[in-house]
Formats: C-alpha cells, structure tokens, sequence
C-alpha cells in the first residue's frame, strides 16, 4: 500500500531537468594575452619621453653672441656699436660669439647690416669690398671745411670751393659741378672720420673717407688733391 502512494507522488513530477542555481556559472574563455602590442606601447611612451627631455634641454643650450646696435656700412668695422645677446645653439648657423669680438672689430661689412642684426661670420670679410660701382675716396679736411659732428655713416654732399669762392677746376670738374647743382658729389657716405691730433694739440683737421659712385670718383679726388672740398650734411641722415 505504502508502495503504491509514493510511486503516485512521483508520477506527478516534471520531467525538465533541473535548471543551475544563479550562482552558477559557465566558465569563460581564457584571455589571448599580446606581449608584443605591450611592448611596443611602452616603447612609444619612452620615446616620447625622451623626445620631450631633448627640447627641453635643447631649449636650454644658449650662447652669447654680437648683435649691432647701430647701421654698419660697407666697408666699416662694428666698433663699438655692439651688444651682446643669448641665442639657442645651433651648429648650423655661423653665430659670432661674444667672446670673438676683439677679432672682429679687425674685420669689414661686406655690405649694409642693419642696427639690431644678430650678426653672423659669412657677413665680413678681412678687406674692404666696396660695393659694385662705388669707389672709395680720401678727403682731408680742416676746420670749416666739414660740420660739425661729422661722423661715420652720415650722407653728405662735396663741393668743390678756392680762395676767392668760386671754381678754380678744369672744364671737365664745372662741367660734373653744374650737372649737380654746384655739388661735386651730391650724395656720398662717410665710411671713416679720423682725428687729424697729436696727444696734447687738436688741430681740428679731420680725414674723411666717402664712398661715392665710380663717375664722380675723379672730379672729387682731384679737388681734394686742391685741398678745395668743403661737405655738408644732406637729407638722408
């Protein structure tokens, strides 16, 4: 009797198979490790670390180099017309270091540098080289003859003038004259003023040095031979 009743029991049971509790779970998949994609990402940050450290080294190697601090003209030395100032080193770049200065107040402008250039080797040469067309021409001056504070630099006309204020020239030196209104030279650059003195006694003369153009070269060179130049400053300076 007890036999029947049981085997009635479990006649009404499901037959689904049991479900797994919820804490039950399907193992996953083991995960595909990539050393080489990890590699190479921490290479590419040690670059860029080391990238970054070189700018900012590089950024902090500087050199003292000249500067002019006022116009140099061809033919001229940078005198005292300079400044120092600090530049990022760059072996490409012919740079004049401070330290070279005394060398190169011995050497000439090739042609114009302009005030506030950062100069470099490739801009002076160790003789004059007057630019193409120009000639260089030595004057000797007294008192009265040049005004005063003449300096390098200064854009002048020459005159050619006697004893008595008028010509005493060829006809070839009226002739350059008149084409210029009475000047021998209308416009010339001083390239050099010299002290015409001993060490106790100024005599007020100066030499001069114009730089003017090849024609009017010889009427200039013969008045000054006369000792009958006399320049003033033009507009221009």
């Amino acid at each position: 009797m007890k036999i029947q009743e049981r085997t009635g029991a479990g006649a009404g049971r499901s037959a689904a198979p049991a479900q797994p509790s919820v804490g039950d779970r399907l193992p996953s998949p083991p995960r595909e490790r990539k050393p080489a994609l990890a590699a190479l990402a921490v290479l590419l940050i040690l670059v860029g670390a080391l990238g970054a450290t070189m700018l900012v080294l590089r950024a902090g190697d500087r050199v003292e180099v000249v500067k002019v601090t006022a116009d140099v003209q061809a033919g001229e030395s940078v005198g005292n017309n300079v400044t120092s100032v600090m530049v990022a080193a760059d072996d490409s770049i012919n740079y004049i270091e401070w330290s070279k200065l005394d060398a190169l107040k011995d050497l000439k402008a090739k042609s114009t540098i302009y005030a506030d250039t950062v100069v470099m080797g490739q801009m002076f040469s160790a003789k004059e080289q007057l630019p193409e067309g120009k000639a260089s021409v030595g004057l000797a001056l007294k008192e009265g003859q040049y005004p005063a504070g003449v300096k390098t630099g200064d854009i002048v006309a020459a005159y050619r003038v006697g004893s008595n204020g008028s010509s005493s020239s060829d006809s070839s030196d009226k002739d350059a004259s008149s084409a210029s209104g009475g000047a021998i030279v209308p416009d010339a650059r001083v390239n050099s003023v010299t002290d015409e003195s001993d060490s106790t006694v100024s005599t007020g003369s100066k030499s001069l040095t114009l730089l003017v153009d090849e024609a009017d070269a010889a009427a200039l060179a013969s008045a000054a031979a006369a000792g009958e130049v006399a320049i003033v400053r033009v507009p221009g300076n």
